[in-house]
């Protein structure tokens, strides 16, 4: 089966006025069609990228801003031409890449649902069938035969994607608008999309900084740093890229500077490896290691762990007696701890660090004082590669027929 789009080798140049443009009679502006040109320079917005989509894939588009997404977005949904290259689409496409785009403010809510789902190509027919579905998600029922230009920003975005989502398009294309809306509304969203991939098969382009929302929902996904392609794959993989990781974190200790620790406590460096193997994967376990040095003599000194995701969840939080009976001596300590295979889903994690002193003191606190990846080798078939949730317990089911 062909790709539902194919990105060929498109690039898309503008060009950037470096005089300032002054207010001009019109003796000025003609006496100027005899000047020499002003200084100009080509900027590409895009530069060669390539990339095909798969037919009910959820691929996300992640980048700086100023990388290009939006441009690049903007020429999928046939908004602007590129001015290179060519892309090629085998279905409907619906954007939502702007509050109010393809609305019109003097009409009502109604007669935009009308028209916006005309411009998308569809018929009265296929509108009618979904209307009611869409003022309802929507939640603007009370104020559709208002006009537009009485909405909120808010209220066209509910609007917008209402129409976006529930019509019967192929491919959804959604840049970073979603931000306009509440926490509420953007959860909605983001369901709605999980809905539209997995149990309507259509396929999502998404835009977005929101890393959860992005692991959340897409599978594969693209990088762009001005406006070429850096990289391409498994969306974790292209998140740990755009982060900075690449998954580099593997069996490496890091050793602390002087300047870290205080009077009382000073780590050493801290290490994360696999108990099997040579790579951190779910399921390698992992071994942590933590070396420190003590300078309270005669003390109960304590330390705990906190292993946190890009979210800032909190996987877990530990803490443990280092020593007791107040017989704290100075010198090194080594602390280590092993999580089992299967425990840990792939992801990023950060460990933040706590020291104190007889349960009631704080010595020394540092947050993602470290961070590591997990790899995925447990793949289960190419749609369930990354599974969500922070857990990724190895079960085997029993199943019995009666």
């Amino acid at each position: 089966m062909k790709p539902i789009i194919e990105v060929q080798n498109i690039s898309k140049k503008f060009i950037i006025n470096h005089e300032r443009q002054e207010y001009l009679s019109f003796r000025d502006s003609i006496a100027n069609l005899f000047k020499p040109s002003k200084k100009q320079e080509e900027f590409y917005a895009l530069n060669n990228v390539s990339f095909n989509v798969e037919k009910g894939d959820t691929f996300g588009i992640i980048g700086k801003n100023g990388a290009g997404k939006s441009t690049l977005l903007k020429i999928l949904s046939k908004i602007t031409p590129p001015t290179k290259g060519k892309v090629i689409g085998r279905g409907r496409v619906a954007s939502l890449l702007e509050v109010g785009t393809g609305f019109h403010p003097e009409l009502t809510g109604r007669e935009n649902i009308f028209m916006n789902g005309s411009i998308l190509g569809m018929k009265k027919s296929e509108i009618l069938k979904n209307f009611d579905a869409i003022v309802d998600f929507s939640g603007v029922e009370k104020f559709i035969d208002t006009p537009l230009k009485r909405y909120s920003s808010g209220m066209q975005l509910r609007l917008a994607f209402a129409v976006a989502a529930f019509l019967e398009n192929e491919v959804l294309v959604i840049d970073e608008v979603l931000a306009v809306g509440d926490a509420e509304f953007q959860r909605k969203c983001i369901g709605k999309m999980g809905d539209i991939s997995y149990n309507e098969g259509r396929t999502l382009l998404f835009v977005s900084h929101n890393i959860a929302a992005l692991k959340t929902l897409c599978k594969n996904g693209i990088l762009l740093s001005n406006g070429t392609l850096t990289a391409i794959g498994n969306i974790h993989q292209v998140i740990s890229k755009y982060q900075g990781s690449n998954i580099s974190f593997n069996n490496q200790i890091i050793n602390f500077e002087d300047n870290i620790g205080n009077k009382h406590i000073k780590p050493i460096s801290i290490s994360v490896k696999p108990i099997n193997g040579d790579t951190l994967s779910i399921s390698s376990g992992i071994c942590f290691e933590l070396r420190f040095y003590n300078y309270s003599e005669n003390s109960n000194i304590d330390s705990t762990w906190e292993l946190v995701n890009d979210d800032e969840t909190i996987i877990f939080h530990q803490g443990a007696l280092i020593t007791q009976n107040n017989d704290s001596k100075k010198g090194i300590y080594i602390v280590k701890f092993n999580f089992p295979p299967y425990t840990l889903n792939s992801n990023r994690y950060y460990i933040n660090l706590i020291f104190g002193k007889n349960q009631r003191e704080l010595l020394y606190k540092q947050d993602r004082i470290y961070h590591f990846e997990i790899i995925n080798d447990e793949a289960l078939g190419s749609n369930m590669e990354n599974l969500p949730g922070v857990l990724r317990p190895k079960i085997d089911f029993n199943v019995a027929y009666e």
